[in-house]
């Protein structure tokens, strides 16, 4: 019976010590609790992060444990790229939105409209007067495909009537990065400094690669067996990020 009890501990401790590899080395996985990175990203998916693709530091690890100064193996991340990051006003929430600002880039809005270095980021309207969450509230908005200078594409939102038209300038540091949720007009992102601000390369965690799986948590949990034909968004299941 002793050793029955010992091989069972010994087989968990294994067990736990390859799931902790995986999860701080090579993948984790991350729900999407906001509406911030709407219409790409809906509330109640969930998602694979490569760790790897821009090095390791300790938020690369659960708890960030102090086991690297800096970042090790560093990749530059690139522009357009959907990242999971922990926010610098407490160094443990994870965040998860689109790079725009690399170091030296100044970015700002005009009208509405979103400049990098003193250039028109390419907006073209996909659909208008279209409805997406915003908390608990529904919003409205116009669909845009932005074009970056990379030729990286992707949706946003931006609420019809916003508030949020012409911004400062937002020149980034050296060794830091700037944020914006696809959902424009409801995400808090780079564009607040007191509370995400410009983000350390030492803070980035992983990038956002496939959708694995998607439920809708308004309609209820996923625990509800008898209905999942109306809580499970199976045209989501495997979905690459853009």
């Amino acid at each position: 019976m002793k050793k029955f009890i010992v091989e069972n501990v010994k087989t968990l401790l294994y067990a736990l010590i390859i799931a902790i590899f995986i999860r701080s080395i090579l993948i984790q996985p991350f729900y999407i609790p906001s509406s911030s990175m709407e219409p790409n990203l809906l509330i109640g998916d969930r998602l694979f992060t490569t760790k790897f693709t821009y090095g390791y530091s300790k938020h690369s690890f659960p708890f960030s444990p102090p086991i690297f100064k800096n970042r090790i193996m560093y990749n530059d991340p690139i522009r357009g790229d959907v990242i999971v990051f922990k926010t610098p006003a407490d160094n443990r929430t994870d965040y998860i939105k689109r790079l725009i600002g690399l170091p030296g880039d100044q970015i700002q809005f005009i009208d509405g409209n979103l400049y990098i270095n003193n250039n028109q980021v390419l907006k073209t309207i996909v659909k208008k007067k279209d409805q997406i969450n915003c908390g608990n509230q529904k919003i409205e908005v116009d669909i845009f495909e932005e074009k970056l200078s990379n030729e990286k594409t992707y949706l946003t939102a931006y609420r019809i009537n916003s508030s949020f038209i012409n911004s400062d300038k937002f020149n980034v540091p050296k060794d830091h990065f700037f944020f914006l949720g696809d959902n424009r007009d409801c995400s808090k992102d780079s564009r607040f400094l007191s509370e995400v601000g410009y983000v350390h390369k030492n803070n980035l965690v992983g990038k956002a690669r496939i959708l694995f799986f998607s439920s809708n948590p308004k309609i209820g949990s996923i625990f509800y067996i008898w209905k999942w034909k109306e809580i499970l968004r199976y045209n989501r299941f495997f979905k690459k990020i853009n």
